[in-house]
């Protein structure tokens, strides 16, 4: 594990230091009077004309129940710091595996890396990707991802609050733990974060990384981007925990999840059936009765731990409110999902990627001699037709030549399609499944 410091560091974009270092010194002020007592509800809205907050999802231990407040929203960003974001962000290529757009493209943004220390974070990107992607259904699903850095410049190195509250540091993001007073609540600057993330080719799904050791992250969930993507989570570098936080984070953000846990004092829910597919008002044998929410799951073994049911307490509340399974990631980290959290999001992996995908163009005619290459998860197979009809003896091939697969040569256009539909056992609502088909068609020239 590398040690991070900030003496010796070149001093760039003056500019922005005298800015950086007064939000970061008002934002740990604001946060003293902010505060909110953990265990409580998240928050209600503020008033129409009070200030503009934030909520955010925060992890005071690496095995527990997150917790939920409001900090103060970011502000607006100042001209001078538009100045220096414009000339900062420079962005590599960590994971390519097709073009954007047939792809879900995560984005990483790096805080409290100096100039020098840009290869440090690129880094510990491969790094933390390598850990989230560990994670079922990632695993299963690596190749539907592409993985951006966006270089974001700090003065110096470190974030604030690190390691203890009375530590400023002038970072691009202005990233700082004791957010709002809590030590591991790690908020940003998330005006900023939508500027840097923006320079990547797209942004599915964003991940700060702040350069440090120190355990603690925060979801940002309500965040509107102009970009596209759904939140903005925040976790260290060099923590060994802190994957766990944004693979949580992405339970949100991709899968549409609500939490699973509860406060332990907020009563019981007495409103509406809940939206989210892992929380429900119905017990095991009406959901069953009923044909509704993960009635598909019931009884069968989890990869948590125990058989899908229906579990009291979740989204907040301790009583009311049922949830899948005793204690997946979205109630506890370092957790695996469970079956309906699985399945929700292979849904979210969905929206964003194609089940087929190709580097070779599809909008200009390829010679018989083309090699012709598709990308699918391993549990779709992929199919190959001439003119319409399937040519069996290249069923499962993920690399083809066109002369090969019988295209005749008569001078006249005919078309190569490749089909192929994802069958994992991982998903059981029909519904979706007819979203797990895709083709990909080339003209052959005469």
């Amino acid at each position: 594990m590398r040690r991070r410091t900030s003496k010796d560091t070149p001093r760039r974009l003056s500019i922005r230091t005298a800015v950086s270092a007064a939000l970061a010194t008002v934002t740990l002020a604001a946060t003293a009077t902010a505060a909110t007592a953990q265990g409580a509800a998240p928050p209600s809205s503020p008033a129409p004309h009070g200030p503009r907050t934030q909520q955010v999802e925060y992890f005071t231990e690496t095995t527990g129940h997150p917790r939920h407040t409001t900090v103060p929203a970011s502000p607006p960003l100042s001209p001078a710091e538009k100045t220096a974001i414009a000339g900062d962000g420079d962005v590599t290529s960590i994971v390519q595996n097709g073009p954007v757009g047939t792809k879900l493209d995560v984005v990483f943004v790096g805080d409290g890396y100096t100039a020098a220390q840009q290869e440090d974070f690129h880094a510990d990107v491969r790094a933390k990707w390598a850990k989230m992607s560990a994670v079922e259904p990632y695993a299963s699903y690596a190749g539907l991802f592409n993985v951006w850095a966006v270089d974001a410049v700090s003065n110096e190195s470190g974030v604030s609050g690190d390691p203890t509250q009375d530590v400023v540091r002038d970072t691009a993001l202005d990233s700082a733990f004791f957010c709002d007073g809590t030590e591991r609540l790690l908020c940003v600057d998330t005006g900023k974060v939508e500027s840097y993330a923006s320079k990547a080719p797209a942004a599915d799904l964003v991940v700060v990384l702040a350069n440090s050791t120190k355990y603690g992250g925060a979801g940002y969930n309500d965040v509107s981007s102009q970009v596209g993507y759904d939140g903005i989570a925040t976790a260290s570098s060099d923590n060994d925990r802190s994957d766990q936080i944004a693979v949580h984070e992405t339970g949100h953000s991709l899968g549409k999840l609500a939490d699973e846990y509860d406060y332990g004092e907020s009563g019981t829910y007495s409103g509406p059936e809940p939206a989210e597919a892992n929380l429900t008002t119905l017990s095991a044998d009406q959901m069953t009765a009923q044909r509704q929410k993960w009635y598909r799951w019931i009884g069968q073994e989890s990869p948590d731990g125990g058989a899908v049911g229906a579990f009291e307490g979740g989204g907040y509340y301790e009583y009311g409110l049922n949830r899948p399974t005793e204690n997946s990631i979205m109630r506890t980290l370092g957790r695996e999902f469970n079956l309906p959290g699985r399945e929700g999001m292979i849904a979210g992996f969905y929206r964003y990627a194609s089940v087929l995908s190709s580097p070779v163009p599809t909008d200009r005619a390829v010679p018989r001699t083309a090699r012709l290459r598709v990308g699918a998860p391993a549990s779709a197979q992929v199919k190959w037709y001439v003119d319409g009809r399937e040519r069996k003896a290249a069923r499962g091939r993920s690399t083809v030549v066109v002369r090969a697969l019988g295209v005749p040569h008569d001078g006249r256009t005919h078309t190569v399609t490749a089909r192929a539909t994802d069958r994992t056992a991982a998903v059981r609502d029909p519904a979706l499944r007819k979203q797990l088909s895709g083709k990909l068609s080339w003209r052959v020239a005469r």
